[in-house]
């Protein structure tokens, strides 16, 4: 059997489901049993192992797991030597500080002297010195929401998705100090072998991401419009243009950027478009 790479994901929670969707999107099988804490891809030379969240940066540093598929703020907060390779588009969510919702808050020199409740010490303590500030950090493992109702902390600092949590626990967020989503990480010494096959893997994973923030247009318009349409929509190079059997009428084909989208579309209507149709597009090989 040839060299394997090693990939470390988290051994459950969304984090972990996320993790072998997007393999699985990029053609990546994986034989995966019940309770397994290491599986290998049968159509790939890759192997899967699952571990808790909080130790894949050190497996990684070690070598233990030439990469991993983890949440920025973990990279951060671990301070390992890891390297940040793609950043994957899901399993978004921010470290933010945050305070009981009844307290008046003007700025960051309101932190200046008070306790902070918090899982993640070292992105707190970067966070206060870029700001010079000057807070009494309390670590705690869990419900950190739950410290200023009990009086152990004037406020907190941990991670926020929809804001629900805090909300529930009589918290509003006031300043979101680190923007994090899930990406791939790789031990910076990875041998040229695996080296290669990283390169194979990462080759797949912008595919499959570039066809996530790009949709397949499809459109009519008459001739004379043409031009100004192209200017709208530019697509990967440039648009396909066919003729329609309508005397004075083209197709046109093209790539938009989900970001841009409505914005695209209200300027393809100004401009004499109709018949517009939307294909998502599964792999986009650039």
């Amino acid at each position: 059997m040839g060299e394997k790479l090693k990939i470390a994901v988290q051994k459950s929670g969304r984090l972990k489901e996320d993790s072998l969707k997007i393999l699985k999107e990029c053609g990546i099988s994986i034989d995966n049993g019940k309770d397994q804490l290491k599986a290998s891809a049968f159509n790939f030379p890759l192997e899967v192992l699952y571990l808790r969240n909080s130790d894949i940066p050190q497996y990684v540093e070690d070598g233990v797991a030439d990469i991993a598929i983890i949440g920025e703020n973990v990279v951060i907060e671990k301070q390992k030597e890891l390297e940040i390779l793609q950043k994957l588009g899901f399993s978004k969510c921010r470290l933010s500080m945050a305070l009981p919702k009844d307290i008046e808050y003007n700025g960051l020199e309101y932190f200046n002297g008070k306790r902070i409740a918090t899982s993640y010490p070292n992105s707190l303590q970067l966070f206060l010195d870029e700001n010079n500030l000057n807070c009494d950090i309390h670590v705690i493992s869990g419900s950190v929401e739950i410290a200023p109702n009990i009086g152990l902390a004037d406020g907190i600092c941990d991670l926020v998705s929809s804001g629900s949590t805090l909300f529930k626990n009589g918290l509003r967020e006031v300043e979101a100090i680190l923007k994090s989503e899930a990406c791939l990480v790789a031990n910076k010494n990875i041998s040229g072998i695996k080296q290669a096959i990283l390169d194979r893997l990462i080759f797949r994973l912008k595919s499959v991401l570039a066809a996530k923030n790009n949709k397949y247009i499809l459109l009519n318009a008459p001739n004379e419009k043409i031009n100004d349409i192209i200017e709208v929509l530019p697509g990967m190079k440039s648009p396909t243009i066919m003729p329609l059997a309508k005397e004075g009428w083209s197709s046109l084909h093209s790539v938009i950027n989900e970001n841009d989208f409505w914005g695209v579309i209200d300027q393809l209507k100004l401009n004499g478009a109709e018949g517009i149709l939307i294909i998502p597009i599964e792999k986009m090989v650039l």
